[in-house]
């Protein structure tokens, strides 16, 4: 059994070979309608649980097409229906909710509720999002910019604003995969302690996106902070916003990225977003494939 919880705990060899299948499952359904299932049918009879205690739209979509698509059905629920570890334990949860699907993808809060989760379920789990990391963005990530740029291998990756849970997972795919990871932020949103030695930093964002090959930023707030601490974070990360100005410092060919939502003339201006450069709705749309992936790997199919 498999869970996906995060890409540090994968081997690098089936992190590839997930990225690969991706590509592959993408390009079989070209010129297909969305809603056709394809050609393979390896979750056909499966179930899947989809357990969301934060609110989505990309990776509830995605996973919820994903799973249709390749022949199973979805249960989707969220921490209101179940008052997730509240009244009954996250173990027996997961034991009950063993005897009813064959999967289980969780976006959640405390990374300790995924481990709880993972720890007493008797089929695969899958980290949707947990405050600390994001893995399957990632994983669409990297095949995003395989498919526009080729082999990630070697090639720089520049982050630029809050060390957070989608740069965490950069981080561990930084050493998965083989590339340079250049973090440049403000001292006091630096990434956490645990994942020193996985990238550099560079506080001067014009200095750091210097022969970059990707650029990537995220929504500098969440939306369950409060306004004083939105107006705190803006105050120390507007130096760090993505424009055309530091795009242009990076290599001409540079690709931009956004796990989405943004907040268009925040963290980045809208000419980034619809320029040249971006491929943030390819990003969008990988999730699909490299999630469908995901559950592929899990399962054993």
């Amino acid at each position: 059994m498999n869970h996906f919880l995060d890409i540090h705990q994968t081997d690098p060899a089936d992190l590839r070979h997930i990225i690969d299948r991706a590509a592959a499952m993408k390009s079989s359904r070209q010129g297909r309608p969305r809603g056709a299932p394809d050609d393979e049918q390896p979750l056909k009879d499966h179930m899947v649980a989809l357990i969301f205690e934060k609110p989505s739209t990309r990776t509830r979509v995605s996973f919820d097409v994903g799973v249709r698509q390749m022949g199973g059905q979805t249960m989707v629920l969220s921490g209101a229906d179940m008052q997730l570890g509240h009244g009954e334990t996250i173990a027996d949860t997961a034991r009950v909710l063993s005897r009813y699907v064959d999967l289980i993808m969780i976006r959640t809060f405390e990374e300790a509720t995924l481990l709880e989760m993972a720890e007493y379920a008797s089929v695969p789990v899958i980290n949707g999002l947990t405050n600390r990391t994001h893995p399957c963005q990632i994983m669409a990530d990297i095949m995003t910019f395989e498919e526009h740029s080729g082999p990630i291998k070697g090639k720089k990756v520049v982050w630029s604003g809050d060390g957070n849970n989608v740069f965490a997972s950069f981080a561990h795919a930084a050493k998965s995969f083989d590339f340079e990871l250049v973090f440049t932020g403000p001292p006091t949103l630096d990434p956490e302690p645990a994942l020193n030695g996985l990238y550099t930093v560079e506080r001067d964002p014009n200095k750091a996106v210097e022969g970059a090959d990707l650029v990537v930023t995220d929504t500098w707030v969440s939306m369950h902070d409060p306004q004083s601490a939105r107006e705190r974070r803006h105050n120390q990360l507007r130096g760090y916003q993505v424009n055309d100005a530091l795009m242009a410092k990076a290599k001409p060919d540079a690709l931009f990225m956004h796990c989405l939502p943004a907040h268009r003339d925040d963290e980045v201006t809208s000419s980034v977003m619809d320029g040249p450069h971006s491929v943030i709705f390819d990003e969008a749309e990988n999730r699909l494939h490299a999630q469908k992936s995901v559950m592929r790997w899990c399962l054993g199919k």
